[in-house]
C-alpha cells in the first residue's frame, strides 16, 4: 500500500491535498501539527513511504519533524511545503534530510507529481536491494549496491535515498564532470520541474558526510560552469 503522511495545520489546505492524493491511489495519514505527525508515524510502525511537512506548524515545526523522521528512517521520502518567503527554511529543510520542497500556492498536479517521483524512488530501493549484490570500491570508499550503503575506511556513512542515488551516479562515472541537469534527470527524473539549486544543497550535505574537510573537498569537486565530479 502506498502511504503518505501529511502534516499541515491549515485544515482547508490539508483536506484539499488529502482528496487529491487519495485520487492518486495513496492511503493518507493526516496530522494537524508536527507533534501529532511524529506520534502517527510511530503508531504506523514507520510504515510511511512519503511525508509532506508544512514548515510553519504549532508545537513542533516542519524542520524539526523532518530532522526526527530522517533520524528514524533513511528510506522515507520527505517533501517540505513552504511559502515563497521561506527561502532559508527551504535550504535548512534540505540540509536536515528533506528530498524536495513545494512552494505554496501549488497546483495539485504538481504536488502529486512530486509525491509520485519520490514514491518511485523509495519503492525502487527495495527492488534494487533484491536484485544486486555488487559493490563499487573507489579508494577508501565502498558503495554497496545490495544494501544501498556507503562506507569510508570501513566506517558506515548513513545516506538518504537521494544521497545514495547521487553517489551511485558519481561512482559509476568517476572522473566525469556531471552537469546539474544530468544529476537532476538521473536522480529526480526528467519530469521534475523544480529548481536546480536542490542539487547544490544535496552536494553540500554529501560533502559534510564524505569529506574530511567539507570546505576543501578532495573527492566531490565543483567543476565551475558545468557541475560536479567525483575524484578518486
Amino acid at each position: 500500500m502506498k502511504r503518505v503522511l501529511i502534516a499541515e495545520d491549515e485544515a482547508t489546505i490539508r483536506e484539499f491535498v488529502v482528496i487529491n492524493l487519495k485520487r492518486g491511489g495513496y492511503d493518507v495519514v493526516e496530522a494537524e501539527d508536527g507533534a501529532q505527525a511524529l506520534e502517527l508515524y510511530d503508531a504506523c510502525g514507520g510504515d510511511i513511504d512519503v511525508a509532506l511537512l508544512d514548515i510553519m506548524m504549532p508545537n513542533v515545526d516542519g524542520i524539526e519533524v523532518c530532522k526526527q523522521l530522517r533520524a528514524r528512517s533513511s528510506n522515507i521520502g520527505i517533501i517540505m511545503l513552504t511559502a515563497k518567503t521561506q527561502e532559508m527554511d527551504k535550504i535548512t529543510g534540505l540540509m536536515v534530510g528533506a528530498d524536495d520542497y513545494v512552494t505554496k500556492p501549488f497546483s495539485t498536479s504538481e504536488l502529486v507529481a512530486r509525491v509520485d517521483a519520490i514514491y518511485r524512488r523509495v519503492s525502487m530501493s527495495g527492488v534494487n536491494r533484491r536484485r544486486s549484490a555488487d559493490c563499487i570500491e573507489l579508494g577508501e570508499f565502498k558503495l554497496n549496491l545490495r544494501n544501498r550503503s556507503l562506507s569510508k575506511n570501513g566506517k558506515y556513512i548513513e545516506l538518504t535515498q537521494v544521497e545514495f542515488q547521487m553517489m551511485e551516479y558519481f561512482f559509476t562515472n568517476p572522473g566525469v564532470a556531471l552537469s546539474r541537469t544530468d544529476i537532476l534527470d538521473r536522480v529526480w527524473g526528467n519530469e521534475y520541474f523544480g529548481e536546480e539549486k536542490i542539487i547544490d544543497v544535496n552536494i553540500r550535505r554529501l560533502r559534510m558526510k564524505v569529506e574530511d574537510d567539507p570546505s576543501v573537498p578532495k573527492h566531490l569537486t565543483t567543476i565551475w560552469g558545468v557541475g560536479y565530479k567525483w575524484i578518486i
